[in-house]
């Protein structure tokens, strides 16, 4: 059987292969580069350049109609990449603003992506639009999911737009980047978004079906000797930070706070990275944009603190997104709740082309904020990773989470999870999939606690079929994770109980192309969402069949009928707003929708979308809208506002649930950015208003200014309010 079994995996890791066989030679320079825009060094003039870049969007069959040319080199300290983005159309360029991090979609700009390792799994994106704003991330499990930006670090760039063209020039600093030196090959590419002429292109050809940042369909780049070593690499990064908040709700004094703490990055060598924590702070992230939630589950919110970011994906990758291990948000909170966090330390990185490895440990203090107490913790996770065939891979992950109470060391009170999951990428990209098994361990109940899990995915141009399935035994226990599908809560009694449940997930969608159309792309789809009991009785399934029309000029149409099946095991509050149950029993409602995009090049753009139909015993009409004017580049202003009308046989009157959350992002300079936005929320009768002033006055370096504010959302009481002032400094050492 494990022969089969490995034959089969074998066939579907090398079905396919990339088509590219660009290839770039990067040579060394002792010329003085100044970053400035202007590409007045000889070097440039003899650098190789990259040239005719393929189209990936509206077409993938073509060379670009924007010429752009690229060259790179590099020194001891640096790799260097410029670029002349040539610009024949008139009007103005479309950008978001100055804000670091803009949208690559949304943005023009012009983007080298960098696989040091040549692994076609993951690499770093450096991006810059034509005023000069800087994008960099993480890209991940070979680029399909696109680029994580939330992680931040030292480069430099400047840009000069010219008569039919613009410049860039940007400095990568080898401290900056995780690589062996003794590889001289890596992966390389560069893309162009040219929202003008609406064109999405790329030195390598990357078919339309996939993100232009995809490491399946990426270039060779040539060292003429081994890159140098980074050398000494540590970053001290210290902050303090003042307080001032009030609880109005509870009546209580104005409370005055002062703290603080460091980071640190310690590169262990030019692959392999130790980051510390001491005493961290939280304060400069922004508030999660609320969502009503028309659920019986909690919903997810992805990490947004730094700490946590750099090689997350090899910690928070494990698992799917409901069955998750290990998720950093559980550490730092309890019950809502902040809980101060002593110190922590996470290594990271490649010690050579196919291993890769994590470690995490933080100790968290005793709590005693709002009603829920909570003893000191110690979160430990070690994870490893091995590269298998052409870009898959096989990873092992160990969660612990060991209580200390007052007398120390609480030898009881413990969570692991121990558990491997096979991640699967083709050559090509077509074929994707993954397959788990984790178990957990407690105190108790530790028959059966285990879980398990795939999915595939093929995909080309024409089709993209999917198929997943998921299994959790009610004894399977990650604290420290994500799984909120185990949990149903009887309401009326409010008492939560664990149960065991099956999922399969799958879908398919089919695409026609039109030539000579506005329509770029169009088809069917289909999607079913299934779970059944321990038992296989049906407890929840959704149909859900649309025709979706993708625009060229970037508008889109989507088309939707859905049925669904609901199993209420306990009476449930369906509005989940006012506490009047709906009997335990069988349900079978549908609706239909339409949901439409305009063009999101315009400086005023939209979202919009409908459904109407039965909703248990009664009827609900759901309807969103976001309208988007931007002021390039200095500002963005969202307005946002969701409804929920729902009409219930056993209730008195209809439920109206709103979202309203007015934004507005300000770029006064590419240093200093004001963010503010305002949500009121009926479902949870709250009113926030959040505003955040950032001043980034050196690379890495910020001032951070946060107001924040609640209100209850039936009178305007007052509930809370706070204000943070924030100042952290980046030393390199």
């Amino acid at each position: 059987m494990k022969r089969y079994l490995y034959i089969f995996l074998s066939l579907i890791a090398t079905v396919g292969f990339s088509q590219n066989d660009k290839s770039l030679t990067i040579n060394k320079t002792n010329e003085l580069i100044i970053i400035d825009g202007e590409l007045n060094e000889a070097i440039w003039k003899t650098c190789e350049p990259a040239l005719d870049f393929w189209q990936n969007f509206p077409y993938d069959t073509c060379l670009s109609q924007s010429k752009t040319t690229a060259f790179v080199t590099y020194n001891d300290q640096s790799i260097f990449v410029a670029a002349i983005c040539y610009d024949s159309l008139p009007g103005n360029y479309v950008v978001q603003s100055l804000k670091r991090d803009f949208s690559y979609p949304a943005s023009d700009c012009f983007v080298v992506t960098i696989d040091p390792f040549f692994d076609k799994q993951n690499g770093f994106s450096f991006g810059v639009n034509p005023y000069g704003a800087q994008r960099e991330g993480l890209i991940a499990g070979g680029g399909g999911q696109g680029v994580t930006t939330n992680w931040d670090n030292k480069w430099f760039s400047s840009v000069k737009r010219k008569q039919n063209y613009w410049v860039v020039e940007m400095e990568i600093p080898f401290k900056t980047l995780r690589y062996k030196n003794d590889i001289k090959t890596w992966g390389i590419n560069f893309s162009r978004n040219d929202l003008k002429r609406n064109e999405n292109s790329a030195w390598c050809k990357v078919p339309r079906q996939f993100n232009v940042s995809s490491l399946a369909y990426i270039g060779i780049l040539n060292w003429d000797t081994l890159p140098k070593k980074a050398g000494t690499n540590i970053a001290i990064i210290p902050y303090v930070i003042g307080k001032v908040s009030k609880d109005y709700k509870a009546k209580t004094p104005s409370v005055y706070e002062g703290n603080a703490g460091a980071d640190a990055k310690i590169a262990l060598s030019s692959s392999m990275n130790l980051d510390l924590t001491f005493n961290p702070d939280f304060s400069q992230v922004e508030v999660d944009r609320q969502i009503t939630n028309l659920t019986r589950f909690s919903l997810f919110f992805p990490e947004q603190r730094q700490f946590f970011l750099e090689n997350s994906d090899l910690f928070a990758g494990f698992g799917f997104r409901q069955i998750r291990p290990f998720f950093s948000r559980r550490v730092g909170f309890n019950s809502g709740n902040a809980v101060p966090i002593i110190a922590g330390a996470r290594l990271s990185g490649k010690p050579n082309k196919n291993w890769r490895i994590g470690i995490l440990d933080i100790q968290t203090a005793k709590s005693n904020a709002g009603d829920a107490k909570a003893f000191s913790q110690n979160y430990f996770v070690a994870a490893v990773q091995r590269n298998v065939f052409k870009r898959s891979n096989i990873a092992l992950i160990f969660v612990n989470r060991q209580q200390f109470d007052t007398s120390g060391f609480s030898a009881i009170n413990f969570n692991r999870v121990v558990g491997a999951d096979y991640n699967l990428i083709s050559n090509s990209n077509k074929w994707q999939g993954k397959a788990f098994f984790h178990h957990s361990l407690s105190n108790k109940n530790n028959n059966d606690a285990f879980t398990h899990a795939t999915w595939l995915s093929y995909n080309t141009q024409k089709i993209n079929i999917q198929w997943n399935h998921e299994y959790v035994n009610k004894n399977y226990n990650a604290e420290t994770g994500f799984t909120p599908r185990i949990f149903q809560t009887n309401y009326s009694t409010n008492i939560t109980v664990r149960n065991t449940y099956w999922r399969l997930e799958p879908g398919v969608n089919y695409y026609f192309y039109p030539k000579k159309s506005i329509i770029n792309k169009m088809g069917p789809r289909w999607y079913m969402d299934y779970y059944a009991n321990d038992k296989y009785t049906t407890t929840d399934m959704l149909h859900q069949f649309g025709w979706d029309f993708s625009l060229t000029n970037s508008s889109a149409l989507s088309i939707d009928y859905r049925t669904f099946y609901t199993k209420l095991v306990y009476p449930t509050d369906v509005t989940f707003a006012n506490n009047k149950y709906l009997p335990a029993g069988d349900y079978t409602y549908q609706d239909v929708g339409l949901k439409v995009k305009t063009n999101q090049r315009k400086i005023i753009n939209a979202t919009a979308g409908i459904f109407y139909g039965s909703y248990f015993t009664g009827n609900k009409l759901s309807y969103t809208a976001e309208v988007v004017f931007r002021k390039q580049p200095y500002a963005i202003i969202t307005a946002s506002y969701t409804h929920d009308e729902i009409t219930l046989p056993h209730l008195a009157k209809k439920v109206y649930l709103d979202l309203i959350g007015p934004k507005i992002e300000l770029s006064f300079t590419k240093s200093i950015f004001f963010t503010t936005f305002v949500q009121y929320n009926s479902q949870i009768k709250n009113v926030n208003i959040n505003a955040r002033f950032q001043w980034r006055f050196k690379p890495m370096s910020d001032l951070f200014i946060v107001y924040s504010d609640n209100y209850f959302s039936e009178n305007f009481g007052q509930k809370n309010r706070g204000l943070v002032l924030k100042f952290v400094y980046w030393f390199s050492v």
